[in-house]
């Protein structure tokens, strides 16, 4: 018998179907048992007829039970049999192994430093930007402002490119910072440099197909292609860049950071651009170009891009991670309209869109000005930064020791050292004495350099010059 319970909060008619269903599911309604009429049950129980109908109207929409007119409600008779053993009940599918994602992972988290293992007083992460309370201020701002003034129909499904206005703003700080002239056809916007790179595995290139990536290099590009089942083919790097020699010659794409090379740090010379340019146009593969942090350069303007010499074979990434904040998880990729065209069927397959507000967001923050204004103080924090990382190192003697690159452009430098030398025991002495470094093997596919990928732009001058201090006492 079913019964209510006047202190269950519950409504009535709740309680009485989950008893009911409950009755079902375990055996002690079996299949077959006709249930009694409405009006009878609920005198029995002391509740309205409408209260009975209400349940059996939801047994049955649930398919719990069957009625007809002469036959009354019945319980199903499938509900009781296909009940699962308790033993099978307590177990499901089991996830397939996936060795290239495991491995990918625990190379990901190794790459950024295991934080969550242990807290450290200095660390010199060269991923994460310089971040404000004035900047936050500005962001909640154009947040608080973009939600008021949009429109309702931007809460429909999106633009699989992206934001049109958003698009519009990238456009033209493109054309007047980065000499780089397209139509917002030519821009689709993405969540991260790590989807972009998956998009263009998936859209541009096939499963199987032979991708040249740097070494050292973007560990996160070269993890999404072999995830993606491409062939990854490394290409040493050297003082003036990638190795455009030694590219594989079957290679549909090649991934490159000419600006600012990730992680040595050193500029793509023009010989070097020009050969390699010169061999996408005669072998038809693509280019991929991350300017991850090229707008923080301390000599001169930023340099020109690949894209702007050679824009049929280029795509070019730019990320407002490093500009402006991770958090924001807005990037873009610009290229010919054909390719962008492709990858956007693609994200509106697999994606569909980005989420509306942050685009929203961030197209106020750049319209109203907030974005370049940013840009300008973080352009002077990490000057001084730079200087006293540069300063502190060679004071040390650190530079005579170690060779120092990457010192003109970005928001990271590399400490190099020899082949022989122990990078794994410094990098663990470093994280006891309170500060946590970025070994170059982590940014290795086969290369054996050595070395130390040391970022300023989250260390104010004090903590750099004690940081630097403390690790030349270990060194030297």
């Amino acid at each position: 018998m079913l019964k209510v319970n006047r202190d269950d909060e519950r409504p009535i008619w709740q309680q009485l179907l989950d008893q009911a269903i409950h009755n079902i599911t375990t055996g002690k309604w079996p299949s077959g048992e006709l249930l009694l009429p409405s009006r009878e049950l609920a005198l029995l129980i002391g509740v309205s007829r409408s209260t009975i109908q209400i349940v059996y109207e939801e047994l049955f929409s649930r398919g719990y039970t069957v009625t007809s007119r002469r036959g009354g409600t019945r319980v199903s008779e499938w509900a009781y049999a296909t009940r699962p053993s308790e033993e099978a009940a307590t177990e499901g599918p089991v996830p397939p192994e996936l060795p290239l994602l495991n491995a990918a992972i625990g190379h990901l988290h190794s790459w950024f430093g295991d934080k969550k293992h242990r807290k450290v007083e200095i660390d010199f992460s060269p991923h994460e930007p310089y971040l404000d309370e004035h900047f936050q201020k500005n962001w909640r701002q154009s947040f608080l402002q973009a939600s008021a003034e949009t429109e309702l129909d931007n809460w429909a499904y999106g633009d699989p490119y992206g934001f049109p206005k958003l698009r519009e703003q990238i456009q033209r700080y493109l054309s007047l910072e980065r000499g780089v002239h397209v139509s917002i056809d030519q821009i689709l916007l993405t969540s991260g440099a790590q989807h972009s790179i998956d998009l263009i595995a998936q859209a541009l290139i096939h499963e199987g197909d032979t991708v040249s990536v740097e070494d050292p290099g973007f560990p996160a590009a070269w993890m999404a292609m072999r995830y993606r089942r491409m062939h990854v083919a490394p290409v040493a790097v050297d003082e003036y860049g990638l190795c455009a020699d030694r590219i594989h010659p079957q290679s549909k794409l090649v991934f490159v950071t000419p600006s600012h090379q990730c992680a040595v740090g050193v500029i793509m010379s023009e010989p070097r651009r020009q050969q390699l340019l010169h061999m996408a146009a005669e072998h038809r593969f693509w280019i991929v170009e991350d300017d991850y942090d090229s707008e923080f350069r301390y000599r001169g303007d930023p340099l020109p891009t690949l894209f702007s010499q050679r824009p049929q074979n280029t795509l070019y990434m730019m990320s407002f991670s490093k500009m402006v904040a991770p958090g924001i998880r807005i990037s873009a990729i610009i290229g010919p309209k054909e390719a962008i065209r492709r990858l956007a069927q693609v994200q509106e397959l697999t994606y569909r869109h980005l989420p509306i507000m942050e685009q929203l967001t961030l197209a106020h923050f750049i319209e109203h000005g907030h974005f370049m204004r940013h840009m300008r103080r973080v352009r002077n924090v990490y000057r001084r930064r730079h200087e006293a990382m540069t300063k502190a190192i060679i004071a040390t003697g650190l530079s005579e020791r170690f060779t120092l690159s990457g010192i003109e452009t970005g928001l990271h430098m590399l400490l190099e050292a020899d082949q022989s030398f122990d990078e794994e025991a410094v990098t663990n002495l470093a994280l006891e004495e309170g500060i946590r470094v970025y070994p170059l093997s982590k940014y290795c596919l086969e290369s054996d350099r050595k070395g130390w990928v040391l970022g300023f732009a989250k260390v104010d001058e004090a903590a750099i010059e004690e940081g630097i201090y403390r690790l030349a006492r270990m060194l030297l």
